[in-house]
């Protein structure tokens, strides 16, 4: 039997395609429905925090002007859903060919995402990526698979 959660958590798992769809066509407005308009974005680039769509856009859009070709891949997404807020983790591994048409299979990053229901649609309102740090080094560690 399918529950409502069950309808969430298939419609969440949506999204989350729809981002690697979004990113793989370059398509900053396919991203920009994904996302709530009052965004928080702890992304791997400065600042620390990223606030409201535009900043979270903009990152994007930074991306793709490094890649001639994007690729995204998630594994291991676990979701959290309850009635209104969900959320999940993942691993996340952005690749493909830069601009110069030198091809990079990227780094794995650790990904939390955080959804509120909004009119009926799951949107992103909070996501955070990562790299384990070595504290000897002070360097992320960005060599690692999951």
């Amino acid at each position: 039997m399918n529950t409502q959660r069950d309808t969430d958590a298939a419609a969440i798992r949506g999204r989350i395609d729809g981002i690697v769809e979004a990113l793989r066509a370059k398509d900053l407005e396919g991203l920009k429905r994904l996302y709530a308009s009052d965004v928080v974005s702890f992304d791997i680039d400065p600042p620390l925090q990223h606030v409201g769509i535009e900043a979270k856009l903009k990152n994007w859009s930074n991306v793709f002007a490094v890649f001639a070709n994007v690729d995204y891949e998630v594994r291991d997404l676990q979701l959290t859903v309850d009635s209104t807020v969900a959320f999940g983790h993942a691993f996340g591994r952005l690749s493909g060919t830069l601009e110069d048409g030198t091809p990079t299979s990227g780094m794995w990053v650790r990904a939390t995402f955080c959804f509120k229901k909004i009119d009926g649609d799951w949107l992103i309102a909070h996501d955070q990526v990562s790299v384990p740090l070595d504290i000897r080094t002070g360097r992320g560690v960005t060599d690692l698979q999951p």
